[in-house]
């Protein structure tokens, strides 16, 4: 464990060092927030975000590229330097669990950074940059069946454990499927939670935690040491996305980070915590659904006042900081629901 959090130590150090550098180099590339209308899946424009995150125009963007390319360079370095964690890669001659970490944050992580661009500089979704929202689900999809069967036939995982009977139940090849469910669901939770300054890097680290102490009773060591590298990295980005953040993730690190938490959650056979650990990811979902759904079906009639639902909140008049910490805090409380979940009938 002492390996661990020196590792951990180590690569918060290297990424807050790195940090002040990389978001010059963002305003260099002028890859920044720009001023535009956001707008639901309906066309209408929700002015009350406009109005109350107006000023934000400007900040950096993208930010999740650092993440991603740190996460990457320094945890195949101390798989290889640190004694005992390179357990793959001594049994199969692939360490098939950095491979599938690794190709599913570049890969997600791009196809997020193809839609911060189209914003940084104002491409129409038209051209050659107008892959349009249906398209960019179905390679999510794609990218998803991928990741899934990468994790059945190099990994050999095909059952899923259900807390509380202590139970495997076998799908067999259906479990690519589930897990490209599984990888698309949380990659779009994220990303629509990162609407205020600190609140997915925030709970991304909550659940982080939860998954890091639950992979120690699976045995999964080099999944223990991402965890270790990726949660380094995110606290000293932390520092620079609180409010008021110098630097967000972006649609970059929002898709690659709720990949990686979807992938870590299939390798581990913690899946069915996932919901409970990111909860309040699950329920800023349900708020974009339950509104859509609404005005839908209701002649144009929300639920909410705005959403996702911590707009919602904003808009009843909380500041943005008392909504941020409030759901940190049901986070933090989620994921020990989450941990005793998967441990009950367990242990």
């Amino acid at each position: 464990m002492s390996d661990l959090l020196a590792i951990l130590l180590f690569t918060f150090g290297a990424t807050f060092l790195l940090a002040l550098p990389f978001i010059n180099l963002l305003y260099k590339l002028k890859f920044q927030r720009q001023r535009e209308s956001q707008k639901d899946i309906f066309g209408a424009i929700t002015s009350i975000v406009n109005r109350l995150h107006g000023w934000k125009v400007g900040t950096p963007n993208a930010g999740g590229i650092l993440v991603i390319l740190v996460a990457i360079f320094f945890s195949a370095v101390f798989y290889k330097l640190v004694p005992g964690y390179d357990i793959i890669t001594q049994k199969y001659g692939v360490n098939w669990v950095a491979v599938i970490l690794y190709l599913t944050i570049l890969s997600f992580g791009i196809l997020g950074l193809y839609d911060d661009i189209r914003k940084f500089y104002g491409f129409k979704l038209s051209g050659a940059w107008g892959l349009r929202s249906r398209y960019k689900f179905i390679l999510q999809w794609l990218l998803a069946l991928g990741v899934g069967y990468l994790l059945y036939d190099k990994m050999g995982l095909s059952s899923v454990y259900i807390p509380g009977i202590a139970k495997e139940v076998e799908l067999g090849l259906l479990y690519i499927p589930f897990a490209a469910f599984v990888v698309v669901a949380m990659t779009n939770a994220v990303n629509i939670t990162d609407g205020l300054d600190g609140l997915a890097t925030g709970l991304m680290i909550i659940a982080l935690v939860a998954f890091w102490y639950l992979s120690s009773f699976v045995g999964l060591a080099d999944v223990t040491l991402f965890i270790a590298v990726i949660l380094g990295s995110l606290l000293a980005f932390f520092y620079f996305n609180i409010y008021p953040a110098r630097v967000w993730l972006g649609d970059t690190g929002a898709l690659a980070l709720g990949a990686m938490l979807a992938v870590i959650a299939l390798m581990t056979n913690t899946t069915l915590a996932l919901p409970f650990v990111g909860f309040i990811f699950v329920v800023e979902t349900l708020s974009v659904l339950i509104q859509w759904t609404s005005k839908a079906l209701r002649s144009g009639k929300k639920v909410f006042i705005a959403s996702p639902i911590h707009h919602h909140f904003e808009a009843k008049g909380w500041d943005e900081t008392k909504v941020t910490m409030r759901f940190w805090l049901f986070g933090a409380v989620s994921s020990f629901v989450g941990i005793f979940v998967f441990l009950f009938g367990k242990i």
